[in-house]
């Protein structure tokens, strides 16, 4: 495991990583995480580890895969709350939603580079293939 705070740390991050010989990445969710998705996502393919992402934005830059919530949802939900606090509901008021749509993302050209066959039985329960 290693914790990322800035971005001066990614490069020792990267090395503790590649010095535990990982079978795969995981990579949890955080926005910060995010903005370095591309650098995160050439280290995997580098040292060939499969990744588990916790974005899709993560497998458009070339990871493996993602299982995250919908962000089509979430932005469908947050407009449903701006228009209810528009008509004057109170915020405090509102109950906090949680998502209830995920989708699996696997982006296939990743694969074949890393060398890895995703079983038929993942492909079918993607909700999309890059390819």
């Amino acid at each position: 495991m290693a914790e990322v705070h800035r971005a001066e740390e990614l490069d020792n991050a990267f090395f503790a990583i590649a010095s535990a010989h990982p079978l795969a990445l995981v990579v949890l969710a955080d926005r910060f995480l995010l903005a370095h998705r591309t650098r995160i996502v050439e280290f995997a393919a580098a040292k060939r580890l499969p990744g588990m992402y916790p974005y899709r934005e993560y497998v458009e830059a070339g990871g493996l895969m993602s299982y995250a919530p919908s962000n089509i949802e979430l932005f469908r939900g947050a407009a449903t709350y701006v228009d209810k606090i528009l008509k004057g509901a109170k915020p405090g008021d509102l109950p906090v939603q949680e998502p209830t749509k995920f989708e699996l993302v696997i982006n296939l050209k990743s694969a074949k580079a890393i060398g890895i066959d995703v079983p038929t039985s993942l492909l079918l329960r993607a909700d999309e293939l890059i390819e």
